[in-house]
């Protein structure tokens, strides 16, 4: 099970890094699965995430508060008009796929902006 978890970290990990350069795919909920994958196979793979310049902080506010930082929102914010706009004129639906989809938005956002900062 060590293995199955530290291999599925690495790939949050993955999914987190390549979200801060895809705007379309959140950084932050991935790295925070990572950090929960690591704690539970490799102390030296949670150590490194916990004390990383970009991530260690984020991570440490969540554990210790729950908190997504200010620029998270706004970068989800971004993100989710960015991505709905891709869908919106790329797939051209209908109203209930587009009612659908930016509801499914506004409740992830709803919840982003619950947390505290």
């Amino acid at each position: 099970m060590r293995i199955l978890f530290a291999s599925t970290g690495l790939f949050f990990v993955a999914l987190g890094v390549a979200g801060a350069f895809l705007p379309i795919l959140p950084t932050t909920p991935f790295i925070i699965l990572a950090a929960a994958c690591f704690a539970r196979s490799s102390p030296r793979l949670e150590a490194w995430l916990l004390s990383h310049r970009v991530f260690g902080p984020m991570l440490r506010d969540w554990r210790e508060r729950g908190a997504i930082p200010r620029r998270a929102k706004s970068a989800a914010v971004v993100g989710c008009a960015l991505g709905y706009a891709i869908f919106w004129f790329g797939t051209h639906p209908t109203p209930m796929p587009a009612i659908a989809v930016a509801l499914l938005m506004l409740t992830g956002l709803a919840y982003v902006f619950s947390r505290p900062s």
